[in-house]
């Protein structure tokens, strides 16, 4: 049997959409500071460093190399990650199993992303898409509005119901300190004023480009629980990757291919003893480009039967006080660092748990809870998160 693996340490930079005062290391540096600080721990008690980017959004080749020093990862193993918008939560599955193991008894994850310092959308659509081929719309947001146009259509689900997310979302958000956009935002109607992306998708309907970085601390039992009065444990983490990335396509025309957030999750729930999701899990934080993608998780994570995501958003079950709380931090569409996005989702989930989220804390006790990242290739990782084991 494995060793058991506990969050004892986390650290987060202020997400802005520029940060002309550092360059990447020294940004990373604020992170790995953090976490250091919030364990009690030097980084002498630090064996092993991994961390991950999106290389060609920043245009810097081997970062890792670069910010060996500032990272703590001098003189130690470890590797640099990247799997599209999962590289935040691959880095921390590698880390974890480095632990789980027994390779290393304490380990660094980092994830960060430094768009102000390269082109992200000119490394989408001229790397990536032809890859994907013909039937990927050209950039994120095309496919993202497809993804909303076809959930309106097949759901009954409006704008307003989009605006209630975005609502939700930016209440989080002027709650955290560390979220990009705190926009204070008052009421449906000035979402649903904001200008067309691509009909469906508003300006305040996606997630914005961030800078930041997110570092997370994993120890084995026996260290966690010397060294942290509050530590944090990694139930379990799965990955799941299909054959093609389909945010337009609300639900399998072919059933052939189902998506890999429903594979990830059905596994996930069985092999935990997880049968009523909304009982047994208490939070989730999700990862979510889009106010439309955040329901349509809902429903391939069953949260709740296909086709009734909206109906979750319009009765409030997925606000700070609900009774099934959804990105309290503010989620992606306020911040989106994209290479340290599913670092923060863990990070945040972790703070739920330990009751330190301060004035984002959901209301209802969080002992356990689900953690998402997303990227292309279908690909999904599920981060299940306990108080206790």
């Amino acid at each position: 049997m494995g060793n058991r693996v506990a969050i004892i340490g986390i650290g987060q930079t202020h997400f802005k959409s520029k940060r002309p005062d550092v360059n990447i290391p020294e940004m990373i540096n604020e992170a790995v500071r953090a976490a250091l600080a919030d364990a009690e721990m030097e980084i002498k008690g630090i064996e092993a460093v991994f961390t991950g980017n999106m290389e060609t959004f920043e245009g810097v080749c081997h970062p890792d190399h670069w910010m060996a020093v500032e990272s703590g990862a001098f003189g130690r193993p470890g590797m640099k990650v990247g799997a599209a918008g999962t590289t935040g939560a691959t880095v921390v599955d590698e880390a974890f199993h480095m632990v789980a193991a027994g390779v290393c008894d304490t380990a660094l994850a980092i994830g960060y992303q430094k768009h102000d310092q390269g082109n992200a959308t000119g490394a989408l659509t001229t790397c990536c898409t032809p890859v994907w081929g013909a039937g990927f719309a050209v950039g994120a947001m095309q496919e993202f509005a497809k993804q909303a146009l076809t959930y309106m259509e097949r759901t009954g689900a409006r704008e307003e119901h989009a605006a209630m997310v975005r609502l939700k979302a930016d209440y989080g958000a002027c709650r955290n300190p560390y979220a990009h956009l705190r926009l204070g935002l008052s009421s449906i109607d000035e979402i649903l004023q904001s200008a067309y992306l691509v009909w469906p998708l508003r300006i305040l309907d996606f997630c914005p480009q961030s800078n930041g970085a997110c570092a997370l601390i994993l120890a084995s039992e026996h260290v966690a629980n010397r060294l942290s009065n509050k530590p944090v444990w990694i139930a379990d983490m799965i990955t799941v990757h299909q054959t093609q990335f389909r945010a337009g396509i609300y639900e399998d025309l072919t059933g052939r291919d189902p998506y890999s957030q429903e594979v990830a999750a059905a596994r996930l729930y069985k092999r935990n003893g997880i049968t009523d999701v909304r009982r047994d899990i208490d939070l989730a934080e999700i990862y979510e480009p889009s106010n439309w993608q955040e329901m349509t998780t809902y429903e391939h994570l069953y949260f709740c039967e296909k086709g009734e995501g909206w109906k979750m958003v319009e009765k409030h079950m997925t606000d700070i006080e609900g009774e099934f709380p959804v990105n309290c931090s503010g989620g992606v569409i306020a911040t989106n660092a994209i290479g340290a996005t599913p670092t923060v989702r863990i990070a945040e989930a972790a703070l739920q748990i330990r009751g330190d989220a301060g004035e984002r804390q959901a209301t209802r006790d969080i002992k356990t809870a689900l953690a998402t990242a997303l990227g292309s290739t279908n690909w999904t990782i599920l981060t299940l998160l306990r108080r206790s084991l």
